[in-house]
């Protein structure tokens, strides 16, 4: 039985909260956040649940054996530093941090303490991205080409962080999941419309192994909620849209084949496929629910599946995002350190 304390009450912590209480090799005994309204609203749905303002108090709990951090980004290095120095494993809201390298000394921490850290990259639990994942490896989309994706919505504007580090993190996880590899460039545009150096709107181009290329669309500043991923392989094709409830993924039978032998230009000639449009059974688990179960695994000894590590990527990923968008979109190679293999 894993004890934990939950710090952050507002719009994702109470998922959590429910998810570790119905897991029943978890006990959650205490939260925190700095609203007190938040935290009688959790007191009203969990009366045995102890709650507190000062977050320092769900850390310092003897009785917590693990820490869930679902507070704003810039707070996140701070609540993970103390609490893997009590000796607490930890389970963060992704981002990891707002820098890589805090998020290497948080890592190199958990190591030192033989503690796990975990980063809440829920998609790759989903049915979904599991299915797309299973797909590549089995080569049945063949030699992928590119994916595209497009992450955007009206709002919700933050202040601490931009439209990237609030959006892109869930595809730049998904991508390196589903890739099994990580980018070695990129190269964005994005630019401020709402608020003065906090950019809503962004344009990526990830560079994978392979000649495999990966654009991303984010943006808080959308009439439509988009959550779409397209993969395009030399077999088929697919289509996975998280917002459809019953169809998240199709896969066309479709392509492309060039005629292998011409003697002329005019002779030459493309072959297009088109195929059945197959739509797979996905499992209906809830994927947070498999991710906080995940976390007590992997407190058991089980390899994580987003470990500290997996969020390191992601960051570097987004820092040189940033970079880029400050430099005009220049492409930025990505140096990835050797802790990261």
């Amino acid at each position: 039985m894993l004890t934990v304390g939950v710090i952050g009450c507002g719009y994702w912590g109470p998922n959590l909260i429910r998810n570790f209480i119905n897991l029943k090799d978890a006990r959650v005994k205490i939260c925190s956040d700095i609203s007190e309204k938040r935290l009688a609203h959790m007191k009203h749905l969990y009366p045995s649940l102890l709650t507190t303002t000062d977050y320092r108090q769900v850390v310092g709990d003897a009785d917590v054996d693990a820490i869930i951090i679902a507070t704003p980004v810039s707070t996140h290095f701070q609540i993970a530093l103390e609490s893997l120095e009590a000796g607490k494993h930890v389970f963060c809201e992704k981002p990891l941090t707002d820098s890589v390298e805090d998020g290497v000394r948080l890592i190199d921490l958990a190591d030192d303490r033989g503690l796990v850290l975990m980063v809440g990259h829920t998609f790759v639990y989903t049915a979904a991205v599991n299915k797309i994942k299973d797909l590549i490896n089995g080569g049945e989309l063949g030699e992928i080409y590119y994916l595209s994706t497009s992450r955007v919505n009206l709002g919700l504007f933050q202040e601490d962080i931009n439209v990237v580090w609030d959006l892109a993190p869930h595809d730049v996880s998904i991508m390196n999941y589903i890739l099994g590899s990580r980018p070695e460039a990129v190269s964005a545009v994005g630019h401020s419309y709402i608020q003065p150096g906090i950019e809503d709107v962004a344009f990526v181009t990830l560079r994978y192994p392979g000649s495999i290329l990966a654009n991303l669309h984010v943006s808080w500043l959308n009439p439509n909620k988009i959550r779409s991923t397209t993969v395009v392989g030399s077999r088929k094709m697919l289509v996975y849209d998280d917002i459809s409830s019953l169809e998240k993924i199709r896969i066309y039978d479709k392509g492309v084949d060039v005629v292998p032998h011409y003697d002329t230009f005019g002779e030459f000639q493309l072959s297009y496929r088109y195929g059945d449009i197959h739509i797979p059974k996905l499992d209906d688990a809830e994927p947070l629910k498999l991710e906080c179960q995940h976390f007590l695994d992997c407190v058991g000894g089980v390899s994580s599946r987003s470990s500290g590590r997996h969020g390191l990527e992601v960051l570097l990923v987004l820092e040189a995002i940033d970079r880029s968008m400050r430099d005009g979109g220049s492409r930025i190679t990505i140096d990835y350190p050797a802790t990261l293999g």
